[in-house]
């Protein structure tokens, strides 16, 4: 058997080698470079652009404004697509590929260059003259409202969308214990190794647009950009390469995502463009910044009766395909793994002069669980009660399975916990950092710093829907071809996929050749988002296997005389019937193929679930923080490679511990972009958190799947930010600190120290 073997990434050895093959290996012939020109104003209107210097430079082939995109395309500039929580009337605020008639933030594209070198398109920016005048820029939102300042005037508010997370009347609770609190998380978002990168080709001929460097969802990203060129599907291929971390931005429709394809097909040749790092921290999706109020009603014994809150969401200057759904998930998710019978959350989503959000790694979870687990500490301490046990007793039974969160809307969503049994995942948790042992520990003073502890539980959402498919062929060498729609964005979707197939059809994995994500492998496809590679595209190789086997058991009854149901497949997809043996070998002249499709039309999701525990040191001086021990427990139903799982949890925990203090995406009262390079915007290193542990577990699979897999790749980071400050107010408690904001970097923390000793 392969699923359940640790076995080691079969990616590693090629890109270990350094024969990986990112975006910016590609060197098509006749390649051209882009350089994109972007807004230094905040906010202000577009009056002119003078681009004619820049178009006269020695090697510049084309210089391109939103009047030149507007010839191409029946005088409109498109916009890009909405493709999660989507609702028409979010469609006026989505962001045009190119500024026209006003810019909204710094960064905002407002002309192109494309030159024989990427150093020459960059020199021709500067002969380029822009006209702006300047607006008031809408930074910093009060949370009554969004401000003076109208980023879509013929709307009239900078609030397009308010969301509503309901369940039983929580209105009408009346408890003995409340407590209202106010918390925020600051704007910061994944920094992946390789910035995005785009090269198109096009064949006038085909007439055929190729792109090379897709990533995450190719497929939908190939219908929006057939839409925008009108262009039919057939005529446009995304071909996936390696990928340097995808986290949830890298691969979301950008506007260099029109832009680079526009100006291949305009000058018919290959152009490239690669994002530069101060390009990557102004430009690529911003994540998470988020204020809300939000109240706690409970019964002296701790026992939850209601959550209600407002949350604030401040979305930057336009809607891109997935900046909704964070505001989304803060409303729906914010009871996390607890029984709460009565919730009522709003969340508005606020429009500001800043670049616009998207998905990041547990999207609104992390926002969320930070928000909840500060609140239930400090609702323990007031009502006596110790704060593990506060949480035992909040926690759902196996025998409540399935246990309903709260519905969303618009449009409305239902959702339900699937399974598993909460406190083992909290016990276990509580043993393995050994909480009894250091019980002694908490807001002790040890040679000149206070130690504490946090502790904290979470879900995490997996499986998204519609469907994912999958292909098999028999190859005339007598290899087998396995073809899926997952993308791979360095989660190890090539090991865990070709684990499953292996195990599916008898066979060795060294016999087995995988293909991801690209839009020629399979007539459709839908990627990698929302931890559901292995659950969907695995479920999808699963039923391509067995109609393989299907395959081969017709062709080989065929051969024998008798009936299909009389044959058997064996190891390695032979064939028996009585005496008789058919080899593999023996099928590849006939080009078997099987398809698969695993369908989750009801959108019913996996939810893997468990605890997070933290012991860290503070120093009072200085305020600095070290995380002595940081340990993560996970039920994520069936694990299908141990190895690569606890990679991604230990990853995702580490994401979550930069968010928690240092990394800040940051603008000044203007909106001028403060965070522009790595100097600025601090990323953890390997030496910086080096005691974190994870512990999968597989006690509950997943209902819904044939494979029992939940999804695993987001949970590491949902319980961070929430487990880290209990752990800081633990520490601090002898000085009153409560930490309400994130990060918890050393001035922000000094403050709230130095506050604390003067009250």
């Amino acid at each position: 058997m392969n699923v359940g073997r640790p076995v080691e990434r079969i990616e590693d050895q090629r890109l270990l080698r350094g024969r990986g093959e990112y975006a910016d290996d590609l060197h098509p012939e006749g390649l051209l470079h882009a350089a994109i020109l972007r807004s230094s104003v905040a906010h202000g209107r577009l009056r002119a652009i003078d681009v004619r210097a820049a178009r006269a430079m020695p090697g510049v082939r084309g210089v391109y404004t939103a009047e030149d995109v507007a010839q191409v395309s029946n005088g409109k500039i498109p916009q890009i697509p909405l493709r999660l929580a989507a609702v028409p009337e979010l469609e006026q605020f989505g962001q045009p590929v190119i500024a026209h008639g006003k810019v909204r933030y710094v960064g905002e594209p407002v002309a192109m260059v494309v030159a024989d070198s990427a150093a020459l398109a960059e020199d021709a920016l500067d002969a380029i003259e822009v006209d702006i005048e300047p607006l008031p820029a809408v930074i910093e939102h009060d949370l009554s409202g969004p401000g003076d300042a109208l980023l879509f005037e013929a709307f009239g508010s900078n609030s397009p969308i308010g969301y509503l997370a309901t369940k039983g009347d929580a209105a009408s609770v009346k408890a003995p214990y409340v407590r209202r609190e106010r918390f925020s998380v600051q704007r910061h978002s994944a920094v992946c190794l390789e910035p995005r990168g785009v090269i198109a080709l096009w064949d006038e001929a085909g007439p055929k647009l190729t792109i090379l460097g897709a990533a995450k969802i190719p497929f939908q990203n190939r219908k929006m950009l057939a839409q925008q060129m009108d262009l039919p599907e057939e005529c446009v291929e995304m071909i996936e390469g390696d990928v340097g971390g995808g986290f949830g931005v890298r691969g979301t429709f950008h506007p260099e995502d029109y832009l680079i394809p526009f100006a291949a097909r305009k000058l018919r040749r290959p152009v490239k463009w690669i994002e530069d790092r101060r390009e990557n921290l102004l430009n690529s999706n911003h994540a998470r910044e988020t204020d809300m109020e939000l109240e706690i009603a409970c019964e002296l014994d701790g026992t939850i009766l209601a959550l209600r809150g407002h949350a604030w969401v401040d979305a930057g200057a336009y809607l891109r395909t997935s900046t909704a759904q964070p505001t989304r998930n803060v409303a729906q998710f914010l009871s996390g793994p607890y029984r709460v019978p009565n919730i009522h959350i709003e969340a508005t989503l606020l429009l500001s002069n800043k670049c616009p959000i998207g998905t990041y790694r547990g999207p609104g979870r992390f926002e969320a669980d930070f928000f909840r687990e500060r609140l239930l500490d400090m609702a323990a301490a007031d009502l006596g009660i110790d704060r593990v046990e506060f949480r035992r007793r909040n926690l759902p039974t196996q025998a409540e399975m399935p246990y309903p969160l709260a519905t969303v809307s618009p449009p409305q969503k239902a959702e339900n916990l699937d399974s598993g049994d909460y406190r083992i995942t909290l016990d276990r948790c509580l043993a393995e950092i050994g909480w009894a042992q250091k019980a002694a520990l908490q807001g002790k003073l040890v040679d000149g710093r206070f130690h504490g502890l946090g502790i904290g539980c979470f879900i995490e959402g997996g499986a998204a829907g519609p469907r994912e498919n999958a292909r098999m062929t028999i190859d005339p060498d007598g290899f087998v071809s396995v073809f899926v729609g997952s993308a791979n964005v360095g989660q190890g979707v090539e090991t865990v996929s070709l684990q499953i197939a292996a195990d599916a059809l008898g066979m060795s994995m060294d016999r087995l050749r995988i293909f991801h994500g690209s839009t020629t492998h399979l007539k459709e496809g839908f990627g990698s988002y929302h931890s559901r590679s292995v659950v969907m595209g695995g479920s999808a190789i699963l039923d391509a296997a067995n109609n393989l086997k299907d395959a081969v058991r017709n062709a080989a009854a065929k051969r024998f005389g008798c009936a299909a149901a009389e044959v058997e497949i064996g190891e390695g997809l032979t064939a028996v019937h009585g005496a008789k043996t058919v080899h593999l070998s023996e099928f590849a002249r006939e080009g078997l193929c099987a398809e698969g499709t695993f369908a989750n039309l009801d959108f019913i999701h996996t939810y893997a679930y468990g605890a997070a525990a933290a012991h860290v040191s503070v120093d009072p001086r200085t305020a600095r923080v070290e995380v002595l021990e940081f340990v993560v427990v996970e039920d994520i139903g069936r694990i299908i490679n141990p190895l690569t799982a606890n990679g991604q949890v230990i990853g995702a925990v580490v994401q979550g511990l930069g968010g928690a203090f240092m990394e800040h995406l940051q603008y000044d009262a203007e909106g001028q972009f403060l965070t522009g390079t790595l100097a600025d915007y601090l990323l953890p290193t390997a030496s910086d958190f080096p005691n974190i542990r994870a512990i999968l577990l597989e006690n509950s699979p997943a209902p819904g799947n044939p494979l029992g897999a939940k999804g695993g790749g987001e949970g590491g980071i949902v319980p961070v930010g929430g487990v880290i400050a209990n752990a800081i107010a633990n520490a601090l408690g002898s000085l009153g600190v409560e930490p309400r904001e994130l990060p918890l970097s050393p001035p922000n923390l000094w403050a709230l120290i130095q506050g604390a000793k003067q009250e």
